[in-house]
């Protein structure tokens, strides 16, 4: 009975990781998302309370827990900020009409 209650254990300690994961994800991308779509005063709201939100989560959650929230802000952050690269399909179609 002690091997079972480990085992689920060390599953929850993997849902909890994976769900702290998600919501670091989840709510970097709706504070940004939110954020350039507000007026300055509903952007300064946003930025406080996911920063409140981190600090909070330093202070009661595990550091486990606190890490995998940082991992999912950071993928969402930088998901935000890398430049997309755009094919250029309109002038290569411009290029081969002009050729013909």
């Amino acid at each position: 009975m002690d091997t079972f209650q480990q085992v689920l254990s060390t599953l929850g300690f993997v849902i909890r990781a994976l769900g702290f994961l998600l919501l670091g994800y989840g709510v970097a991308r709706f504070t940004l998302d939110a954020y350039y779509k507000a007026v300055w005063q509903v952007q300064i709201a946003l930025a406080a309370g996911f920063f409140l939100l981190l600090v909070g989560l330093t202070n009661y959650s595990s550091p486990a827990s606190m890490g995998m929230f940082a991992f999912g802000a950071g993928a969402a952050l930088l998901m935000q900020f890398m430049g997309k690269k755009e094919e250029p399909k309109e002038e290569e179609h411009n290029k081969e009409t002009k050729k013909k």
